[in-house]
């Protein structure tokens, strides 16, 4: 089935289904470019893996009642009493967890080496201390490299990286040419435009295959049946629009589950 939303779909970012689409999109572009870059390059898969430590919430509940006592004394006598009505509040504390992100690498056959990197971003890269604080390491090792880099952000939520433009909006694309930095193209759209269709720099003599985002991702779509997976009756995850590009959103997200109900699909 075809995503209601010409571009990217605000939905696809719920928790438990990113993942999802991130793996997807990553084996995706892999596929769609090996035909175009063979012989002479291969699209490697690669990953990286790191603990993150997530924060605690901030707010992790308070006492409804404080009791003074002036008198130590009186401690004792209500000792019992505190004892037995004194109940734990429930806290969080920062756990632990192995996280593991993957990215793409054309490399060169005959010599293995790695003329692009292809990044797409994941929650963790943008939020997550530990996360930000890897990939923001990761993208400066590159960017001081002669290797290309395109960085694909297809999520609202978190942090954006910096990319030196004043424009805004709700996802953006670099592509980081290793002979033409520290300038480099950047892709601004918004959700109710098409995933913009980029160039993949190679090796400066090299003619650049052009990366059809907007294909792929739709393609995922229909073939992993991403509307039995999403909810659309509910307010996109994260729900950071302006008002009319959130009534859009809804609007759009209603007559997707209208037209389902009618045909008889109730999973959407």
């Amino acid at each position: 089935m075809k995503s209601p939303f010409p571009g990217m779909d605000p939905f696809l970012e719920q928790k438990g289904v990113w993942s999802e689409v991130h793996t997807d999109l990553i084996v995706g572009i892999r596929q769609f470019l090996t035909p175009l870059l063979r012989p002479k390059y291969r699209v490697a898969m690669e990953q990286r893996n790191y603990l993150a430590v997530a924060p605690p919430n901030d707010s992790i509940g308070e006492p409804d009642l404080i009791v003074s006592i002036d008198d130590p004394s009186a401690l004792q006598s209500l000792a019992p009493i505190m004892t037995a009505t004194a109940e734990p509040m429930v806290g969080k504390l920062p756990m632990t967890e192995n996280i593991r992100e993957r990215y793409l690498e054309i490399r060169v056959v005959e010599t293995k080496e790695v003329v692009t990197v292809i990044e797409i971003l994941s929650p963790t890269n943008k939020r997550a201390v530990d996360g930000r604080a890897q990939y923001e390491k990761k993208r400066a090792e590159v960017l001081g490299s002669w290797t290309n880099l395109i960085e694909i952000d297809l999520l609202r939520a978190g942090r954006p990286m910096p990319i030196g433009v004043d424009g805004t909006n709700h996802y953006r694309l670099v592509v980081s040419r290793k002979d033409e930095r520290p300038k480099a193209d950047i892709y601004l759209f918004s959700v109710r435009d098409l995933i913009p269709t980029i160039p993949v720099p190679l090796m400066p003599d090299d003619k650049e295959p052009h990366l059809d985002l907007n294909q792929i991702l739709h393609e995922i779509y229909d073939r992993s049946a991403y509307d039995m997976a999403v909810k659309y009756n509910r307010t996109p995850p994260p729900s950071e629009f302006s008002e009319e590009d959130l009534a859009w959103v809804q609007n759009t997200a209603q007559s997707f589950v209208k037209s389902n109900e009618i045909n008889g699909n109730s999973e959407v």
